[in-house]
Parts: C-alpha cells; sequence; structure tokens
C-alpha cells in the first residue's frame, strides 16, 4: 500500500497558470510592471531617486505575487493577517472540561 491516495497533493497547483498565478496575481503584475514601464519611457529623468519612484510599482506588484510558505502568495498572507485583526473573532470550546468539585481523589 505505497502511495494509494485518491487525490494527488498537487491539485490545486494545476488549477494555477504555469502553477503559480491566479488570473488576479497576472492582473496585478501586469498593471504594476506595465505602469513601470509606461512612467520610464514618459519620465527621462537620469536622478536615482526618480528612477525608484518609477519602479516601485513594478517593484511592489512582483512583491505582492512571491510565493510564500504555507500561503499562496504575499497577497494571501496580507490579506489574512488583514481580516485577522479586523474581523470578529468567536472561539467555540470543543473537548474535554473539569467540573468544579470532581477531584482525582474521588474516583
Amino acid at each position: 500500500m505505497k502511495d494509494n491516495y485518491l487525490i494527488p497533493a498537487n491539485t490545486k497547483k494545476s488549477l494555477l497558470i504555469v502553477g503559480w498565478f491566479t488570473k488576479l496575481d497576472l492582473t496585478i503584475l501586469a498593471i504594476g510592471v506595465g505602469w513601470s514601464f509606461l512612467m520610464l519611457l514618459i519620465i527621462r529623468s537620469m536622478s536615482l531617486l526618480i528612477l525608484i519612484l518609477v519602479l516601485l510599482p513594478g517593484l511592489i506588484a512582483t512583491f505582492l505575487v512571491l510565493p510564500v510558505p504555507h500561503y499562496h502568495n504575499v497577497l494571501q498572507l496580507l490579506t489574512n493577517i488583514f481580516n485577522f485583526y479586523t474581523n470578529r473573532r468567536q472561539y467555540y470550546w470543543k473537548g474535554w472540561s473539569i467540573h468544579e468539585g470532581i477531584s482525582s481523589n474521588d474516583k
């Protein structure tokens, strides 16, 4: 009985484009890199600060679609962190509990 799994471990990965990106990821990346490329064509400055500012949208978009362990990418991680701190959290108790008045000596 070696490796008799019904569903392979990478089934969701096959639904992604090139195994890493969703349509939203590619849209964010295309807009960020496209905007930076357009700004490079429009702005003709030799200043290093201006060059960094022009490349910033492409760098941010690339950072957002980078894969992160245990999450799809940085954008999903940031979304989960935001939802954790902004949404109401309720924890429901499931498991064993000890009733008052019953001790281990009363068996």
